[in-house]
């Protein structure tokens, strides 16, 4: 794993918390590496939209109540019409990653106890599938555009809020929309995609309006 990605990864599972300011000296030590790789990473995280810069440093990127709200109804638009053209468009090949996608989900979910590994486990095969709709649906733009607002740090901790019966729901949510794709119907894919999207905003809304916030470590 490079630079770039061990720093977004600690962004992600909250080692590199909200609020937490990040520096290339401090950086250097973490990662024992020169400040040439830290730099170049630094640029792509800002760019990523997970940090914002400082008069001296950066600090990981923080999130309004309002942020959050706006961030999810976007992306709950974008990943519907996403949906709905991978039905109209979606190949052979698109529909197996889909579907090996969700098989990994359900895979993980029958670990048993909540950790952080098997949490990595959900996080990854979510990414992945929700990546195998985006690519099925043959637009770029659209792919570009769910780029800047898939808040990764977000999608990682909502998966801690779920209960297991929250998780078993939104595995079957996913199965909805893969069955939808793969029958072409669009209209369905895009509704399924859609009140997906708006349940996880809803955890992630009502958890920061309860103050609640799980330690990752947990």
């Amino acid at each position: 794993m490079g630079v770039y990605e061990s720093i977004k990864n600690a962004i992600i599972i909250g080692d590199y918390s909200s609020g937490y300011r990040l520096t290339e000296e401090a950086l250097t030590k973490d990662w024992n590496v020169s400040r040439t790789p830290i730099r170049e990473a630094l640029k792509k995280l800002e760019f990523d939209g997970l940090i914002t810069s400082l008069k001296r440093g950066f600090i990981v990127r923080t999130f309004s109540k309002e942020d959050l709200r706006q961030v999810y109804d976007l992306r709950a638009l974008l990943e519907s019409y996403a949906a709905g053209q991978a039905a109209l468009n979606r190949k052979a090949e698109d529909i197996e990653v889909i579907h090996e996608a969700n098989h990994e989900y359900e895979k993980a979910l029958g670990q048993g106890n909540k950790d952080i590994d098997r949490n990595k486990a959900i996080v990854e095969a979510n990414r992945r599938f929700h990546d195998g709709v985006v690519r099925a649906s043959r637009n770029e733009h659209v792919r570009d555009l769910i780029d800047k607002v898939v808040v990764l740090p977000l999608v990682f901790r909502s998966f801690y809020w779920f209960g297991e019966a929250d998780l078993q729901q939104s595995f079957q949510m996913h199965q909805t929309i893969a069955q939808a794709i793969e029958e072409k119907d669009a209209d369905r894919a895009k509704t399924a995609m859609h009140e997906h999207i708006f349940r996880g905003r809803d955890y992630v809304l009502h958890h920061y309006e309860g103050g609640t916030d799980h330690d990752p470590s947990l």
